[in-house]
């Protein structure tokens, strides 16, 4: 589900011409491979103690959260460099498509939000749950640009709005990195 609304962010963005859209796309990309990395890594860290691993494999889950950590700190660096750009030559985009995209988005992931709620409460469901969280209140601060847009050309706005909801997914990012990597490292 990730994945499919992911093709219609990145083609919706470019019709629209919102780096806030485009750069959401890029990021829920880096989500849908990071869940399903996920959700492999956590049923392989059920396995039990073998020769090899005497201890088990529960300690594959912490490898998703990991990843799931790189793909946002990846993901982040390259909004921040094309919001940057945005910045010193602003494009008016189509605030319209960009407002109908943004309650197809919250629709979208706050229900995908709900549906892992329902699950596991381990460190890497923690992060995915993050993952949705802010990419459903990402798409409310899209609403809200979008709808000044429509009524004034503050095209920095976009990239504005892309550069706030970076800083706010770095900071949960590097928190939850702090504790997956004191666990491994424990």
């Amino acid at each position: 589900m990730n994945l499919g609304f992911t093709i219609i962010e990145i083609i919706g963005g470019f019709l629209t011409g919102s780096i806030a859209i485009i750069s959401d796309a890029v990021h829920d990309l880096g989500d849908s491979i990071s869940i399903g990395v996920s959700w492999y890594l956590q049923k392989k860290s059920e396995k039990g103690a073998d020769s090899h691993f005497t201890f088990g494999h529960k300690r594959l889950s912490l490898m998703g959260a990991l990843l799931n950590a790189a793909v946002l700190l990846a993901g982040s660096i390259y909004v921040l460099y094309e919001a940057g750009k945005r910045l010193f030559n602003p494009v008016n985009p189509n605030s319209e498509g960009m407002l109908w995209l943004a309650i197809l988005g919250i629709a979208v992931n706050g229900f995908a939000a709900y549906r892992l709620k329902k699950g596991d409460d381990g460190l890497n469901q923690k992060i995915l749950s993050w993952h949705l969280i802010e990419d459903v209140l990402g798409w409310v601060a899209v609403i809200i640009v979008s709808i000044i847009m429509l009524f004034k050309d503050i095209p920095i706005l976009d990239p504005l709005l892309s550069i706030g909801i970076t800083f706010y997914i770095l900071y949960h990012v590097i928190k939850n990195l702090k504790e997956t990597l004191g666990i491994l490292l424990d």
